[in-house]
């Protein structure tokens, strides 16, 4: 190269990847395989649906909470966490498909780091989740089961706060697996107690009660140490503002509950992101 080379004085441009680039598409390629599949986009609205009008028209008539709910009204808020649950921890399970067809590994050797697969599988999947639980919350509002109110703002951020917590916990277990029949068998062994006993189905056992046996004692005090019974609570609170819940046992207040769900999708990020920094399994499995 000569020294009048125009181009040798030229400085070389290296561009870095973008991690949150890497973290959109991931999380739209969750949309796109999600819509794409009919049957599955289906089965999430309609299941949940089934549920709430079987149980809540089957047991309408013996039950009665505070404020004169009957069990339509209680066991709504259960039903939307349902829909959050499921649509958020089967979301993830596309973390071992992903690492069988090599699309994972291909992913993890890209210069952008490991935040991005994080990033990309929890915005996807809890956006997936948020937006299915609006959807059943604009026909719970539309045929007035609900009333209207200001109240639907926070509800709107506590259903994002519950995703993205259903996220984190559906990538701690998928990470370390490379079974997806294993995930299954783990997530509905530890979900559905979960949601049993976070208030969905039947209210926390109140204290003082001299009623209380000892498995009822265990119980309530197992649905406490539940960190989704808190989120519950409150969304049953921005449900029905106007209902005194405090009658009928067990009512953290607002701050209690957004306190321990800030927490719980604090702490279930962060545990998936040591896992994905210090497990290379999905570096090794083809």
């Amino acid at each position: 190269m000569s020294a009048t080379d125009p181009t040798a004085a030229m400085p070389t441009t290296v561009h870095s990847p973008s991690g949150w680039g890497a973290a959109w598409m991931l999380a739209r390629r969750e949309w796109v395989r999600f819509f794409r599949q009919r049957n599955r986009v289906t089965a999430a609205v309609v299941q949940p649906l089934l549920f709430w009008l079987l149980f809540g028209t089957g047991l309408r008539g013996s039950f009665e909470g505070a404020g004169g709910q009957d069990f339509i009204q209680f066991f709504l808020p259960g039903t939307v966490a349902l829909i959050v649950l499921f649509t958020a921890i089967f979301a993830t399970i596309s973390v071992i498909e992903d690492r069988r067809e090599g699309f994972m590994q291909a992913v993890l050797v890209a210069p952008v780091g490991r935040w991005p697969v994080l990033a990309g599988k929890v915005i996807g999947g809890g956006a997936i989740a948020w937006v299915q639980a609006v959807f059943f919350l604009t026909l719970v509002y539309a045929f007035g089961t609900a009333p209207l109110s200001f109240s639907i703002f926070p509800l709107m951020l506590l259903l994002a706060v519950l995703a993205l917590s259903m996220c984190g916990l559906g990538m701690i277990v998928a990470w370390p697996m490379d079974s997806t029949q294993g995930f299954h068998a783990i997530m509905m062994l530890g979900l559905m107690p979960m949601w049993l006993m976070s208030g969905a189905f039947f209210p926390v056992p109140a204290a003082g009660e001299e009623s209380l046996a000892m498995g009822q004692t265990v119980l309530r005090w197992v649905m406490l140490a539940n960190p989704l019974t808190y989120g519950l609570a409150e969304m049953r609170h921005l449900l029905y503002p106007a209902v005194d819940f405090a009658e009928g046992g067990f009512a953290p207040d607002s701050v209690t509950n957004w306190i321990v769900s800030v927490l719980f999708m604090v702490a279930m990020l962060s545990i998936a992101w040591y896992l994905m920094r210090g497990s290379k399994k999905a570096d090794l499995v083809a």
